[in-house]
């Protein structure tokens, strides 16, 4: 199935928005070729700022209607707790709050930037979209991540090459409780590391200590910035180490 031949058969559609390249050109291919359309972003503690402004800015470029949804994901069950299966609860109530606003507005089928790259086996959170019963359109049409990128970057869309950025809680080990103050130093961490140039990474953090992990070949650029990255860190985490095996 093309998603053109998809969206004739679902002309009507609710899309789940993060602004990242999967969902933004979903969001793209709807305005092309539904009759109707309408993105729901949910604004939540597990997303950065510039998710959002992100996300914005595309839907603008591409003269897409966006409602933003608050939500507390903190207060949904289960997920401060931070368990295994997080990822489960998170989209329950994340998902669950987007049907509600969709359905006020009057749709019925709801869709996701989950694409054929994308593993269902290592990925609780499919679970929760296939028992919310959210189409994802991307996967169904067989869309590849490298081909969603090539698309993107056809159609002129700024996220073509973003990087992917899974979401703040996920810098916290299973089992650890996660808070907003931890979010939140995550994110200024990670804000700080943006702004000396590095591109795809994660701080991630255990008990209060900070482990780096960053692509080797942007080593050299954080000795260059070594006494600054500890300074800035030290503000959030008791220690500050790179992982020398693992890579973001």
């Amino acid at each position: 199935m093309e998603l053109q031949e998809f969206f004739r058969e679902n002309p009507k559609v609710a899309v789940a928005f993060s602004g990242g390249v999967d969902s933004s050109y979903l969001l793209y291919a709807a305005k092309q070729y539904a009759k109707e359309v309408r993105a729901y972003y949910v604004s939540a503690e597990f997303q950065p700022r510039f998710e959002y402004e992100d996300a914005m800015r595309l839907a603008k470029e591409i003269g897409a209607q966006v409602s933003v949804i608050k939500l507390s994901a903190l207060e949904i069950p289960k997920v401060a707790e931070n368990p295994a299966n997080r990822c489960y609860y998170c989209k329950q109530g994340i998902f669950g709050a987007i049907w509600k606003a969709a359905r006020e507005d009057g749709f019925s089928v709801l869709l996701d930037g989950t694409n054929a790259s994308d593993d269902a086996g290592d990925r609780p959170g499919m679970k929760a979209l296939l028992e919310l019963s959210v189409r994802s359109p991307l996967r169904e049409c067989n869309l590849t991540k490298a081909q969603i990128r090539e698309l993107s970057k056809e159609a002129g869309l700024f996220t073509w090459d973003k990087p992917a950025y899974a979401c703040l809680a996920t810098r916290i080990p299973t089992g650890e409780v996660i808070t907003k103050e931890k979010l939140a130093d995550t994110e200024a961490a990670e804000g700080f590391l943006f702004s000396l140039g590095f591109t795809d990474f994660r701080v991630r953090s255990k008990e209060g200590h900070a482990r780096i992990q960053l692509p080797e070949a942007q080593w050299g650029l954080l000795m260059q910035h070594r006494a600054e990255i500890l300074q800035e860190l030290s503000k959030y985490y008791e220690t500050v180490s790179l992982d020398l095996e693992v890579r973001a």
